[in-house]
């Protein structure tokens, strides 16, 4: 049974957990019912404490390029830093489904902090000594390992307030309040890792590249324990103090093996982002300049968030797997549509409307992630398929630069329109799992 927290007159206090703490009053309008679920001050702070996450990968590449005069060198770096945020993402999420989601959080930004420190500190140590040692790699896998999983625990609070993730069945429509919540996480995603490589870009070219990492650590250790403490987690009690436990009772629930399908969904989509980057990459080095491909790839990401947004909205009558089908097979349709354009305006549409069904398809896989998750494993299955977006995004941005490299953009273009593909197949793997449990 999800704990209520009780109502305050503080604006922080979410009204409501649990189908005894009715909320008063009119029905309010969908996204404007997720203040009244989290309180005011949850929606802000979980949109900028994952901000430094977003700054990581780009703020490494940036500065130790920059201290080393080599594109190798920060690139490797860079990869560092995603390996390690890939194997200690569900790793955190696990911890926080055993001990509590405030003792991890906090103990993570903490962690994470000293280690961006540490990696501008040994960056620039390695520009005085002229060479670039294994400590540089040490530190940016550190500080990917450490990153504090803001997005995915965020989800698994939404999924405890609309009562999703006991069963309880809260006033309104739990259902429509988590595709409205889980609508503006993924809006929130996209918009902090547009914004993010941005500020990483502004701040490095005209102040110094130190500065998006020391600024990351700085939000990191402000915002991410203001967000460990909010009131809304309570409503995700640690494993090992749920009621009913034995004490001898073992760890938490094993994962079973239908939770593969989202996670490989979500590798789907990191090599659909990371194959199409590289793409673009090659695509606007012979128009433009490589920089432009940054401002392609953003267009697709405003289309995005868009249109995640409007899942809210979409009728439910047809149910999560339909849904993942039919936006995994547009999106397919719609990613050979890369091979055809030989101009910047004319690849800016085709981008605008690929990512129509982006976003989409990253709601719907979240909610079937959670539909199958075991009780008491919300956060490490939501950290998992975030591990597997940045494991699939490391392996289309290798296997699509290759193709880039060796055969041009077009052979590039083609990856990913088999991840897009491959998801939709894993769709028709979720329907006849998600019938089987139903």
């Amino acid at each position: 049974m999800t704990p209520q927290i009780s109502p305050s007159s503080t604006s922080d206090t979410p009204a409501r957990v649990s189908a005894s703490n009715p909320v008063p009053g009119p029905a309010p309008g969908r996204f404007s019912r997720l203040p009244q679920l989290a309180g005011r001050s949850f929606i802000p702070l979980g949109l900028f404490a994952r901000l430094p996450l977003a700054m990581l990968t780009m703020g490494t590449l940036t500065l130790v390029t920059s201290v080393s005069g080599s594109f190798a060198a920060g690139g490797t770096a860079a990869g560092a830093v995603g390996i390690g945020s890939a194997l200690g993402a569900p790793l955190l999420g696990s911890l926080a489904d055993w001990s509590g989601q405030r003792p991890i959080l906090l103990l993570s930004a903490v962690l994470n902090t000293l280690a961006v420190l540490a990696l501008v500190l040994t960056a620039n140590a390695t520009a005085a000594a002229g060479d670039f040692p294994l400590a540089v790699l040490a530190v940016a896998f550190a500080a990917g390992a450490t990153s504090p999983q803001v997005g995915p625990l965020a989800r698994v609070r939404w999924m405890s307030l609309t009562g999703n993730a006991d069963g309880t069945a809260p006033p309104s429509d739990p259902a429509r309040d988590l595709d409205t919540a889980l609508s503006y996480e993924s809006t929130a995603d996209e918009v902090t890792f547009v914004l993010g490589p941005a500020l990483v870009g502004i701040l490095a070219s005209l102040v110094a590249p130190w500065l998006p990492l020391a600024l990351a650590a700085a939000l990191t250790i402000t915002l991410v324990p203001g967000f460990a403490v909010h009131p809304t987690h309570r409503a995700v009690p640690a494993a090992r103090r749920s009621p009913g436990r034995s004490r001898r009772a073992g760890g938490p629930a094993k994962l079973p093996w239908v939770v593969a399908l989202p996670v490989f969904a979500m590798g789907c989509m990191g090599t659909f982002f990371g194959s199409t980057q590289a793409a673009l990459s090659a695509f606007a080095a012979g128009l433009a300049g490589t920089e432009i491909a940054g401002l392609l790839y953003a267009v697709m990401g405003l289309s995005s968030a868009a249109a995640a947004l409007s899942v809210a909205y979409w009728p439910r009558r047809a149910g999560l797997p339909l849904r993942w089908v039919l936006c995994a097979v547009l999106m397919a349709a719609l990613a050979v549509l890369l091979l055809v354009p030989s101009s910047l305006p004319t690849m800016a549409a085709v981008l605008l409307l690929l990512g129509l069904p982006v976003g989409p398809v990253m709601v719907t896989v979240f909610a079937v992630g959670g539909r199958v998750a075991p009780a008491g494993r919300l956060g490490t299955v939501m950290t998992a398929l975030a591990s597997g977006i940045v494991a699939g995004t490391a392996l289309g941005s290798s296997v699509g630069g290759q193709l880039a490299q060796l055969y041009g953009p077009g052979a590039a273009f083609l990856v990913p329109v088999g991840a897009a593909v491959t998801l939709a197949l894993l769709g028709g793997g979720a329907a006849v799992v998600l019938r089987r449990k139903d």
